[in-house]
C-alpha cells in the first residue's frame, strides 16, 4: 500500500486539474442578474412604510411550494458556513482560491433572488422567514463535522478535509439542483419556474467542477478518496437539516416528488458513482476494496429501506383514498 497523501500534497498535485476546470467553468457559466427574475411591479409597502403587512391570503403558492421555497432559501442562506468549510479545506492560492471566490459569488445570487421573489410576491410570511434565517445562520452547518459521526473514523486518514469536502459537495450540488428544478414545477408560476431553472443551471455547473475534482482525486489517491466518498454517503445530510421545520417540510417535499429517497439514490448518488466507475475500478488496495464493500452494503440497505418506505407510503395513500371513496355523500334539500 502506498503512502497516504497529506491534504497539502493532494491540493498541490491536483491544482493543474483544478485550473483546467476553473477555466472550463468560466467558459460555460452565463452571467445573469437576480433583479431580472423578480416581478417588481407586484411589490408594495409593508406596514412599517405605511402599507399592509403579510397575510396568508396574499400568497399564491401552495403549501408544498411554500415549504420547498423556504427550505431552498434557508439552505442557500447558510452560504457563509459552506464558504468557511470550502476555504479552510481547499486553498486560497492559485486556482483553488479563484474557484472558492467565484463559487461563493455565484452561490450568493441564489439567496438574493429567492428572497426578493418571495418578499415582492408575498409568497411566504417575511417575518417568519427572517426569524428562520436568523436561526439557520446562527446554527450553521458543517458537513465534515456531520460525517465524523460515521462508521469510518476520519482521524485514521491524515488531513481528510479536502476529500470529504469535495465528495460531499459533489452530491449536495446535484441534490440541490434537483430540488430547485422540481420546486419550480410545483409553484404554478412561470416566473418562479424560470428563476429556479436558472439557479439549477448554476448548481449543475458547480457539481461538474466538484465531480471532476473528486474523480481526479480517485485517480491520484484511490483508497483515500473512496473512504471519503463512503463516509460522505453513509452519513449524508442536506445542508438544510438544521433549519426550523426541516423534517416537516422535507416530508411534504418527498410526498410531492420534489426530493425523496428514490430520487436521492437514482438521480443523485448512482449517476455520480457510475461516472467515477466506483464498482468497476481495479486500483484499490485491500483496504480500499473493504471500504467499497461497505459502501455496496450500505447502498443495498438503503434500497431495501427505500422500498419499505414506499410500500408503507402507498398503503397509507390507499387507505386514505378508500376512506374518501366510502364517505357518505350529503345533500341539502331546499
Amino acid at each position: 500500500m502506498g503512502r497516504l497523501l497529506t491534504q497539502l500534497e493532494l491540493l498541490t498535485e491536483l491544482e493543474p486539474i483544478a485550473a483546467d476546470n476553473v477555466n472550463r467553468h468560466l467558459s460555460m457559466a452565463k452571467a445573469w442578474h437576480p433583479h431580472d427574475y423578480v416581478p417588481w411591479d407586484e411589490g408594495r409597502n409593508f406596514a412599517a412604510m405605511g402599507g399592509v403587512d403579510w397575510d396568508p391570503s396574499q400568497s399564491q403558492l401552495s403549501d408544498v411550494a411554500k415549504a420547498a421555497m423556504i427550505t431552498n432559501l434557508l439552505t442557500e442562506d447558510n452560504l457563509p458556513s459552506y464558504h468557511r468549510v470550502i476555504a479552510e479545506n481547499f486553498s486560497q492560492d492559485g486556482a483553488w482560491g479563484t474557484w472558492v471566490g467565484r463559487w461563493t459569488a455565484e452561490e450568493n445570487r441564489h439567496g438574493i433572488v429567492l428572497r426578493d421573489y418571495l418578499v415582492v410576491t408575498r409568497g411566504v410570511d417575511p417575518v417568519e422567514l427572517e426569524n428562520a434565517r436568523m436561526i439557520a445562520m446562527t446554527t450553521g452547518f458543517d458537513p465534515l463535522a456531520v460525517a465524523k459521526y460515521g462508521t469510518i473514523d476520519p482521524s485514521e486518514v491524515p488531513d481528510t478535509g479536502f476529500l470529504l469536502g469535495v465528495a460531499y459537495v459533489t452530491f449536495q450540488e446535484l441534490a440541490t439542483r434537483l430540488s430547485h428544478r422540481n420546486t419550480g414545477r410545483v409553484c404554478n408560476d412561470a416566473i418562479a419556474d424560470k428563476m429556479l431553472q436558472r439557479i439549477a443551471a448554476d448548481e449543475n455547473l458547480h457539481m461538474i467542477f466538484y465531480r471532476n475534482m473528486c474523480g481526479a482525486a480517485l485517480d491520484l489517491a484511490p483508497d483515500q478518496a473512496i473512504e471519503a466518498i463512503a463516509l460522505t454517503l453513509m452519513n449524508f445530510q442536506m445542508p438544510g437539516a438544521e433549519n426550523p421545520n426541516f423534517r416537516r417540510y422535507g416530508a411534504l417535499m418527498a410526498k410531492h416528488g420534489i426530493y425523496d429517497m428514490r430520487q436521492h439514490l437514482e438521480d443523485v448518488v448512482m449517476p455520480v458513482l457510475r461516472i467515477w466507475k466506483i464498482f468497476e475500478r481495479t486500483d484499490f488496495t485491500a483496504a480500499g476494496e473493504q471500504t467499497r464493500e461497505k459502501l455496496a452494503d450500505y447502498l443495498a440497505k438503503y434500497e431495501r429501506d427505500m422500498l419499505k418506505f414506499e410500500e408503507r407510503r402507498d398503503r397509507i395513500a390507499a387507505r386514505q383514498a378508500s376512506k374518501r371513496d366510502s364517505a357518505p355523500l350529503t345533500t341539502t334539500l331546499r
